[in-house]
């Protein structure tokens, strides 16, 4: 059975509050020190990255209204595969920088679909 393509919204939507959730008053230098933090925080990402992959494949049109999807997925298979060597800072930059955006983007793709309609 194929699973409803806001169901990957809502997974990556998740994945960015927890993100948010779990960097709130934290600096570059707390990240880094940190160790359970900064798996915590790769480990959201990866499951962002995971959700927008998995719903471009089921859903193409909705996808392609994330800007910069395929860098969002090339991230998670640099932190997935690339494992041993990921620039924290560049981990940091991303959660500073992009990760507003891209919430509220989910957020405004989510607040398109009729609400008594929950996905699966």
């Amino acid at each position: 059975m194929r699973r409803d393509p806001r169901a990957y919204l809502w997974d990556a939507l998740r994945a960015a509050g927890l993100l948010a959730e779990f960097t709130a008053s934290k600096s570059f230098a707390d990240y880094q020190a940190d160790a359970m933090l900064r798996s915590a925080a790769e480990r959201q990402f990866e499951i962002i990255g995971e959700a927008l992959n998995n719903l471009s494949k089921i859903d193409a049109e909705l996808a392609a209204r994330v800007p910069d999807l395929r860098r969002i997925v090339a991230f998670r298979n640099i932190l997935i595969h690339g494992y041993a060597t990921v620039d924290d800072a560049l981990v940091w930059q991303v959660l500073t920088d992009k990760l507003p955006g891209l919430e509220r983007v989910l957020r405004e793709l989510l607040a398109e679909f009729d609400p008594s309609d929950q996905p699966t």
